[in-house]
């Protein structure tokens, strides 16, 4: 097996790669070749996620903005690509860089598919978002679980909502020319360790965790964007791995494929949670003026279930201990 992973040094790439050198060792004549131009993701993650396994895996620092065949060349005679590569950050960056994360991410997804395009691997598994689903049907922490059909007529948030929903349709398109078959993963919000938790870019979870941390370090109020009482469908990565393999046999050319829970937890949920873990003594402070994207969203994921046979399963009181027993190792490099 021959596999091509974009986006191997972030967080879902860690995980991943880790588990796919493991799954198909280069002794067996397996080979996994990882590109990433680590503007984001971290090699060291990627080192400590892989461990010894990493000498294993063929490492490419490039950048897939630019169609250059230093990287491309790559794609000859693989079997599966695991498209994860864009460039995403909080909802602070995202919505204060528009403009260069719509314009970078369709580059990205743009170049891949020309890479698909003339060196035809047999599976393309492209790992969407549900920031792509309509802004309508998620302003309510208590709106219905979103099914696959809500997509259209789109009216995504952002323009990292419609960047990621064009990298879709681009796939569906090489399905239905025949190139490759393509699975369209949409993913609701991962977390997990190996993730980004600069404090400019960090996305929720991540963010309150260290800032959590930070608190009971000095004594003082974790900070919450907004009343706290927006929610998401938060998914730990392991499980969103776990939907990345299952796809390796099934769920191609059936459309977007929603990986997420059903249920909706509110970012007070998070913030007491981690309270609970951390220290007992930390007060919630609100701030208003910052952003707080989608108020409510969460998966109906029984298209999941039947098509690939996914359910979640890290719940996330495991998930958020796992993450700062992690981030606790990293708190001296961050302050």
């Amino acid at each position: 097996m021959n596999i091509l992973v974009t986006g191997c040094a972030g967080m879902i790439g860690s995980y991943l790669t880790s588990h796919l050198l493991k799954l198909f060792p280069k002794n067996d004549g397996n080979k996994i070749i990882g590109i990433d131009n680590l503007s984001r993701g971290k090699l060291s993650n990627l080192k400590e996620a892989c461990g010894n396994d990493f000498e294993d895996l063929i490492f490419v620092n490039g950048n897939l903005s630019l169609f250059d065949y230093s990287w491309a060349k790559y794609f000859q005679n693989i079997d599966i690509v695991i498209h994860l590569a864009d460039i995403v950050a909080g909802i602070g960056y995202v919505f204060s860089n528009e403009s260069y994360v719509f314009r970078t991410n369709l580059l990205i997804n743009s170049n891949i598919s020309k890479a698909i395009f003339e060196y035809k691997p047999k599976r393309y598994i492209y790992v969407g978002t549900a920031c792509s689903f309509p802004r309508n049907l998620q302003l309510s922490t208590n709106s219905r679980p979103l099914v696959e059909d809500d997509q259209f007529p789109a009216a995504p948030e952002s323009g990292y909502g419609w960047s990621k929903l064009m990298g879709e349709i681009e796939a569906g398109y090489l399905s239905k020319e025949g190139i490759t078959d393509s699975v369209v993963l949409s993913l609701h919000n991962v977390y997990g360790k190996y993730c980004d938790y600069a404090k400019e870019t960090s996305q929720v979870i991540p963010s309150l965790c260290l800032k959590a941390i930070e608190c009971s370090k000095e004594n003082k109020n974790l900070v919450v964007w907004g009343n706290g009482n927006q929610g998401r469908a938060f998914v730990h990565a392991e499980d969103v791995v776990n939907a990345i393999i299952l796809s390796f046999e099934k769920g191609a050319n059936e459309g977007v494929i929603q990986i997420g829970p059903n249920k909706c937890t509110k970012i007070n949920e998070i913030a007491n949670l981690l309270i609970e873990k951390i220290d007992m003594n930390i007060k919630l402070e609100y701030d208003l003026s910052k952003p707080v994207g989608d108020i409510g969203r969460s998966a109906n994921f029984n298209k999941a279930k039947n098509s690939i046979g996914w359910v979640p399963k890290v719940t996330i009181e495991e998930g958020i201990s796992d993450l700062i027993e992690w981030l606790k190792f990293k708190v001296i490099d961050i302050f």
